[in-house]
């Protein structure tokens, strides 16, 4: 397992299993010329997204961000059209840092698609519990409503199965949230309406986890952005923010879905000084 430790935050990627989603919906309007030098496909034009949770240890608390594709959580269908060759073995990992599920103080849900939300429910027997029973669930209250209630286009990606369970668990918040000294969750909308990021600030030490604004190290460019968006104007908009703010501080940038790097930090000019490549 790969870890990094900024400032008084250690992170360590668990294995959530891994997707293989079309090329194209990854990088809209971007012309495969262009997004397939940066990012490998395969001959389908599918390209590797990891749904690896991170493991964040501050203070004494252990926190999680995202949970991973799941256990058991899909049909053959689903399996074959998601892409999806390994699911989660989080517990797993849990187990050789010397951790249950049950110490987990936190899981920070940027948003609720499926793919982010599956580890948040198991299977006991028939019924579904919570993953992690003795954790308060982070989301934004905009991405709360439209998981409960989605719409025509969001109802194949928010499912009932991964709320219900642990919905005396969440906590929301409106526009950002301090859930420890120095680190926050914010609302930025874009990828989803209630979309949200992760800020730590550890003095000189900083770390972004922009979720799926920038789900690949590949989406650097502040215009790179997912068919999938469903207010990309917003996506952009926030990348410049945030791309800006990381650059201009050292800060590292954290990824769930990139199968080649954990973690990357850029200078003032956008360019690579450390990386944290993928090993396993």
């Amino acid at each position: 397992m790969e870890s990094l430790q900024i400032g008084r935050a250690k992170l360590t990627w668990l294995n959530g299993g891994v997707t293989h989603l079309d090329g194209g919906a990854m990088f809209g309007v971007v012309p495969k010329p262009l997004w397939s030098k940066k990012y490998p496909h395969n001959e389908k034009n599918q390209i590797e997204l990891r749904t690896d949770p991170i493991l964040c240890q501050l203070d004494g608390k252990n926190f999680i961000i995202e949970t991973g594709i799941g256990q058991n959580k899909l049909t053959e269908k689903q399996i074959r059209n998601f892409g999806v060759q390994e699911q989660s073995n989080i517990e797993s990992d849990l187990k050789a840092l010397s951790l249950i599920p049950d110490d987990i103080d936190g899981v920070f849900m940027t948003h609720l698609h499926y793919d982010h939300a599956n580890g948040l429910t198991k299977w006991e027997g028939e019924e579904l519990t919570s993953a992690f029973p003795n954790a308060t669930i982070y989301t934004s209250s905009v991405e709360w409503e439209e998981m409960r209630n989605p719409n025509i286009r969001s109802k194949h990606t928010y499912w009932e199965q991964n709320w219900k369970p642990i919905q005396n668990q969440v906590q929301t918040f409106e526009d950002e949230l301090e859930i420890a000294p120095g680190l926050t969750m914010i609302h930025t909308g874009g990828h989803s309406n209630g979309h949200s990021i992760l800020f730590f600030q550890d003095g000189d030490d900083k770390f972004i986890h922009m979720a799926d604004l920038m789900p690949t190290h590949a989406h650097q460019n502040v215009l790179w952005v997912l068919a999938y968006d469903d207010y990309p104007m917003t996506s952009i908009e926030q990348k410049q923010k945030w791309m800006n703010i990381g650059y201009n501080t050292n800060a590292w940038y954290t990824f769930y879905h990139d199968a080649y790097y954990r973690a990357l930090q850029f200078n003032e000019n956008g360019d690579v000084v450390a990386d944290v490549k993928r090993n396993r």
